[in-house]
């Protein structure tokens, strides 16, 4: 019961955080038509309940495409946050589980930049928060490491991540270079090898880097984020580590519904392909978008994972099924 009291602490602190920065506080609805266009996250579809039929609708695997629709309209939302459950259909482990706590907050006409500091400063603020209700820290939070994922995979690997953007140049660098590494018997995408090579050869080793921000990834990995105008080689987003655990997704946010409808066909496609299933295609997100949704930044952390990272605890999770 304890892990849940200091949950309750942390939310506590993360609202508090938001209401000094001014941000509004907003909901979104957890049914939705369309849960999201991510390949590889997998969302729970409601039953109708009058005649026990599936119908086209979902429990959302995150908030984002509700938070842009208030970004988009014609009231004044400016800076907003939401905290709340999200869901999805994945296996359960230590950091994951089917219903978990998402924090998620944009920044209208507001570079991605800005987030970066927003989540260093949050970060801080919860452990201070914690520590003066005598939760156990693992260590006060020092400040982050800013590297990009080229000079992660240079400093790791001693390679350029950047110089194999082509999947099969980068399938024969891992036959080559990281034996241990092992492939697939069937012909994948550049983001299944680039993914293959991160979490066996470079998210292991990110525990040497305690406080770890990571950002400009590879532009394949771009989803709903910028490319940057200087280097297109890379996507305007990052994510932040502390102690190897992956807490949050920042993307500088695409709002070109021209590009946009070409990425989510492509993983419409794919979905298809790897999973022989499609969702329904996001209309309303689609249809904001060519309203016009302003210049903005946005980020996902998952809450729970955050207090994981924080204090002394074996599961920062707490359910029927754990309690």
């Amino acid at each position: 019961m304890r892990n849940l009291r200091y949950q309750f602490e942390l939310i506590r602190a993360i609202r508090k955080f938001f209401e000094s920065k001014d941000f509004l506080d907003v909901l979104t609805p957890p049914i939705v038509e369309n849960p999201g266009m991510e390949i590889h996250i997998h969302p729970f579809q409601i039953f109708h309940t009058k005649n026990n039929k599936l119908s086209h609708k979902y429990l959302h695997t995150s908030p984002e495409f509700y938070m842009k629709e208030l970004l988009a309209s014609d009231e004044d939302f400016e800076n907003i946050f939401t905290l709340s459950y999200s869901f999805r259909d994945e296996p359960s482990s230590q950091t994951h589980r089917n219903q978990f706590l998402m924090l998620e907050w944009y920044r209208k006409n507001s570079f991605y930049t800005q987030i970066m500091d927003d989540t260093e400063e949050l970060i801080k603020f919860c452990s201070q928060e914690l520590k003066e209700k005598n939760a156990p820290l693992k260590e006060p939070v020092k400040s982050f490491q800013r590297a990009t994922v080229q000079e992660i995979f240079q400093e790791i690997l001693a390679i350029d991540i950047l110089d194999f953007l082509d999947k099969n140049d980068l399938k024969q660098k891992i036959k080559k270079d990281f034996k241990d590494v092992i492939l697939p018997d069937v012909e994948c995408d550049w983001d299944d090898y680039f993914f293959l090579l991160f979490l066996n050869k470079i998210e292991s080793a990110l525990v040497n880097f305690p406080y770890l921000l990571l950002y400009e990834y590879p532009a394949p990995l771009a989803a709903l984020s910028t490319l940057k105008n200087d280097d297109p080689r890379v996507c305007e987003r990052f994510e932040i580590y502390m102690r190897g655990i992956e807490l949050c997704n920042c993307f500088n946010e695409l709002v070109d519904p021209i590009e946009q409808k070409k990425r989510f066909e492509l993983a419409q496609n794919e979905k298809k392909r790897l999973y022989n299933y499609e969702l329904p295609w996001p209309k309303s997100f689609m249809s904001n978008l060519e309203k016009g949704l302003p210049a903005s930044a946005g980020i996902a952390l998952g809450v729970e994972r955050l207090l994981y990272a924080l204090i002394e605890i074996d599961n920062p999770f707490f359910t029927e099924e754990n309690s």
